[in-house]
């Protein structure tokens, strides 16, 4: 039984445009080479941080949604974990509710970018 997650990770800011996208391309593979089902993946740049981590306090934010066993999720968080690039990570298993919300909210995303192309 595939469960629905959502990973939000922190890229350092010390990174360049192609290092991050390395990164986040590093993700998506381990994601993909175990199973998983990338459902969407949203790129917010760079943001700046409620409160400093490790003295930084900007960092790249990066969205993935995807589909997959509960053992792949151990596996990315240690991964995420053992990478440097990476200073903060948070995965959450959605809900029905919260997948409904998901969909309603990228609906709407796509709605918005229609709009403004018109």
């Amino acid at each position: 039984m595939l469960n629905q997650y959502e990973t939000v990770f922190i890229c350092t800011p010390v990174l360049s445009e192609p290092q991050v996208k390395e990164a986040v391309k590093k993700f998506r593979d381990i994601i993909a080479a175990n199973g998983g089902d990338m459902i969407h993946e949203e790129n917010w740049g760079m943001k700046k941080l409620a409160y400093p981590i490790q003295k930084k306090s900007t960092g790249f934010f990066h969205l993935f949604e995807f589909k997959a066993d509960p053992s792949l999720i151990a596996k990315v968080e240690t991964d995420f974990r053992r990478d440097e690039r990476v200073i903060r990570f948070m995965t959450v298993k959605l809900d029905k509710y919260a997948v409904a919300y998901s969909d309603k909210r990228k609906r709407l995303q796509k709605d918005r970018t229609e709009k403004k192309e018109a």
